[in-house]
């Protein structure tokens, strides 16, 4: 059940975060000069609207990563705790494999 609810806010994170770098403005103009024509100064009436979508993206984009680690440690396993290695290879015997010997037949005939 928690992993499910990591999920929704994982996915919620990665959408808010796609908003937020489209809207930003890159140096050749972007999607936010199209909303309002004057770049990101007219974007809110704030001149340090550049700064906040800076700030919102880089935490954004470390909570989206601390999310999906943190996801991890909620994924149900089963009651099969130990590990899993071990119980493969119960059954097989430990064998050397025979020796490798060159094939000389060749360098005789010729």
């Amino acid at each position: 059940m928690s992993y499910n609810l990591f999920l929704g806010i994982i996915l919620l994170v990665a959408v808010i975060l796609i908003l937020i770098v489209m809207v930003q403005n890159p140096k050749g103009g972007g999607l936010s000069s199209s909303f309002g024509g004057g770049g990101a100064q007219s974007l809110g009436g704030v001149q340090n609207t550049n700064n906040f979508l800076d700030k919102t993206t880089w935490t954004l984009a470390i909570s989206l990563f601390a999310l999906i680690l943190l996801s991890n440690f909620s994924i149900d396993r089963g009651e099969n705790k130990g590990p899993i290695l071990k119980e493969t290879l119960n059954g097989i015997e430990a064998t050397t494999p025979a020796p490798v010997t060159p094939d000389t037949t060749k360098e005789t005939e010729q």
